[in-house]
This record gives structure tokens, C-alpha cells and sequence, in this order.
């Protein structure tokens, strides 16, 4: 195929106009689900859909579709992200992936006209859980039937107000969100901005992402003996301190030992009691440990887990934990990952293949279709901030390689 042509400043028209509904600290975006600003937003992406050619629809969830219909039918291939921000997010996060699939399928259309597969754009909503928490990939579950009967009712923001209710105030019936369910996506393809810095380190625009990281996220508790600190002598202690403070750094360290993609976090601590000359009761902390690879991911669950049962034993504690969230690695169809690999190399972008750290609606999608992700570079690796950017040439390039693939896929 001849290069896909992408304006660059159509795309960067789209992205600072987008990026002013829910305009905030400057550079960044407030844009929750359901609200005022996510309702224009998507209202927008609904017209540039339209204006491109393609068939709108929206769901019973507000998921925003945009359709280019093929010539032989059959499943489609979808593109796009989400819409919602952090609070305060970027213009980037999300939403580049909802626009970039809309901006590829207008050049595909412009430049080659019908494909034989249908291909559509959609913007997803409620990614972030920034409004509601528990709400947990709200658009791309309905589309995957994993929203179940009382959700609606049951997953509340900060003010307590329901989801059903927020729904209903935009003038969806949450009653209907069953039939978001599709069950006829062949693939799907999400492009995002990093949110690292690996490919800034490398020195190129684009990667073609095998995997989304697995994690598992621990809540832990250890338990002492409460005494005063220079009056109890250290060989009769039970400190939970001590005991955590081995553990934090043993886990730390198998980790970095292990090198990347394997990353493990502590996040949050208690003491209690939080004294100065105290020898503490009780330590409460988490640990957030990640990795896209199944076998090496439960390896290094098996490792913390060993290590934090022997400092344990080792100091007279009592211990205990359980598992938050856990997620298991998503990895991508191989064949997607070799199809948009040599779309890069058609188009002339330089890429690496990498493994995403994040989550993403990929990995929901990833239970009915076959899925990749495609990386923009992001300056210093900086997401969840007004902070984040992708300079328009990386954005252009990942673009061509979304819609050079595509064409792969669908022409």
C-alpha cells in the first residue's frame, strides 16, 4: 500500500478542541463520566464521526461508535479508547485513542474508499473510575456483557450518588445496559500514549505492545508487641517495624533483581501506634506487584509471598494478608502484533515491542476479540496530569501505523 496521509494539523485541531470541553489547570482536562463536559464531548466525536462518513450510534451505556461498513460484512474490526479524565487529567490520556481511530478511519475512507471488513471508531466511557471507583472499565464491561444486574445500582461517586441515577440524568436507561453487549468485534486495537518512559529512553515514536501487565495488590498486616523504645532491649522485641522495613525492602529488591517488566510498589503505610519512642503494635501497609507474564508473574508473587512468611517467623509476628485486586496478564494476539509491527515498517515509523504496566479497556475487550495496543511516546513517560504530551509527530506516526494496519486488516 501507498503511506496513509494524516494532516497533522487536522490532528492537532482536533485535539486542542477536544482537549478545551472540561479545560483545566491549563494544560489539563476534568472530564468524569456522565458529567456536563464528557456529554459535549462525546456530542463532538458523534459530529466528526458523522462529518467523516461514518454511521453513528450510541449504546445504552454512552459509548460513542462511529461505523464504516464493509463491502462482505461479518465482524468488525474496532478502534479507540476512552474519553473520561483524571481529575485533573490530560489531553492525551484516553481520549488520543478515540480520536486517532476516527482520524484513521477518515483517511482510509478518504484515500482507499470502501473496505471489505467493517471498521469502526468508539469512544468508551468511564475508564478512570475518577468519578466512580469501583465502576471498573464501565464501557468496555457493557460491551463485554460483565456488567451485572444491581451494578448500576451498587457503584456510587464520591457525593454517593449512583451510576444508574448519573445515567438516567444524561437520558440513558440503565435498565438497557444489556443490550451494549456485542458479541460480533473481531478485533480490537487501542492506541495510547505510553504513560512511561521507555520509549523517550529509546529514542522512537511508536511501539506494538505483546501484553498488558498482570498485578496483584496486597494488603497487609503485621503484628508486635507495643514497648518503649529504650527501655525494651532489641534481642526480646517483636517489632512489626523492623519486620516490615525487611519485607518492603526485600520485595523492592526481588523485583529489581528480577529486572524489567517485573515492578513491585509499596504505596501505603500505617503505624500504629504512630509514636516517636514507641515500638509499634501493628503495621498495615500494601504492596502492588506487576507483571505481563504469567509464569514470571506468579514467580514473583511466590517470592514475596515466601519472604514475607519468613521475616515473619524469623521475628515472632504475626502476619496476615489479603488480595485487593488481582488481574492476569492480557497478552496480545500474536498475529495483530506482526500485522501492525510490518504496518510500521510500510509506513517508515521505527518501533520496539513492549509490554503496557498499565491497565487499559484492551484488557475487557481482550474476553470477546482479539486484541494489540499501539504506543505514542510521551514526553518524560508523564499520564494522569495536566503535565502529559506527545508531540504531534509522534501522534502522526502512531496514527499511520493505526491506520496502515487497519487497512491490513480490512482492505
Amino acid at each position: 500500500m501507498t503511506p496513509v496521509t494524516i494532516d497533522p494539523a487536522l490532528v492537532e485541531a482536533m485535539i486542542m478542541e477536544m482537549g478545551a470541553i472540561g479545560a483545566h489547570s491549563g494544560t489539563g482536562v476534568w472530564r468524569t463520566v456522565y458529567s456536563p463536559e464528557w456529554v459535549a464531548a462525546n456530542d463532538l466525536f458523534a459530529r466528526w464521526a458523522a462529518e467523516a462518513g461514518l454511521s453513528v450510534s450510541r449504546d445504552a451505556v454512552g459509548n460513542v461508535w462511529g461505523k464504516l461498513e464493509g463491502s462482505q460484512g461479518g465482524p468488525s474490526i474496532v478502534s479507540g479508547s476512552h474519553i473520561d479524565t483524571q481529575c485533573p487529567g490530560g489531553r492525551y490520556d484516553g481520549t488520543l485513542g478515540a480520536l486517532s481511530a476516527l482520524i484513521a478511519l477518515r483517511a482510509l475512507k478518504a484515500q482507499y474508499g470502501q473496505p471489505k471488513r467493517t471498521l469502526e471508531a468508539v469512544s468508551l466511557c468511564e475508564e478512570e473510575g475518577s468519578r466512580f471507583p469501583t465502576a471498573n472499565f464501565w464501557g468496555s464491561r457493557a460491551i463485554t456483557g460483565a456488567i451485572q444486574q444491581g451494578d448500576a445500582d451498587n457503584t456510587h461517586d464520591f457525593e454517593g450518588m449512583s451510576i444508574a441515577n448519573a445515567m438516567r440524568a444524561v437520558g440513558l436507561d440503565p435498565s438497557r445496559i444489556a443490550t451494549a453487549q456485542r458479541d460480533d468485534i473481531e478485533s480490537f486495537v487501542e492506541l495510547h500514549i505510553e504513560q512511561g518512559p521507555i520509549l523517550e529512553h529509546a529514542d522512537l515514536p511508536v511501539a506494538i505492545v505483546d501484553a498488558i501487565t498482570g498485578l496483584r495488590h496486597y494488603r497487609v498486616t503485621l503484628r508486635g508487641e507495643q514497648n518503649h523504645a529504650g527501655a525494651f532491649p532489641m534481642d526480646l522485641r517483636r517489632d512489626p517495624m523492623a519486620g516490615f522495613l525487611e519485607i518492603g525492602s526485600g520485595v523492592i529488591n526481588t523485583a529489581h533483581r528480577l529486572g524489567r517488566p517485573a515492578v513491585t510498589t509499596i504505596g501505603r503505610v500505617e503505624v500504629n501506634p504512630n509514636g516517636a519512642a514507641v515500638v509499634p503494635r501493628e503495621i498495615r501497609f500494601t504492596i502492588d506487584v506487576r507483571h505481563p507474564h504469567p509464569a514470571k508473574g506468579e514467580e514473583l508473587y511466590r517470592l514475596h509471598e515466601q519472604l514475607m512468611l519468613e521475616v515473619a517467623a524469623r521475628r515472632g509476628l504475626e502476619i496476615e494478608w489479603d488480595i485487593g485486586t488481582e488481574k492476569a496478564p492480557c497478552l496480545s494476539d500474536p498475529g495483530l502484533v506482526a500485522t501492525f509491527r510490518q504496518a510500521a515498517a510500510d509506513q517508515g515509523v521505527p518501533t520496539l515491542t513492549m509490554a503496557s504496566g498499565a491497565g487499559h479497556d484492551t484488557q475487557q475487550m481482550a474476553k470477546i476479540a482479539k486484541t494489540v495496543m499501539i504506543f505514542v511516546r510521551s514526553e518524560k513517560g508523564r499520564s494522569h496530569t495536566p503535565e502529559e504530551f506527545s508531540t504531534i509527530a509522534d501522534i502522526v506516526a502512531g496514527i499511520q501505523v493505526l491506520a496502515a494496519g487497519l487497512y491490513k486488516l480490512a482492505y
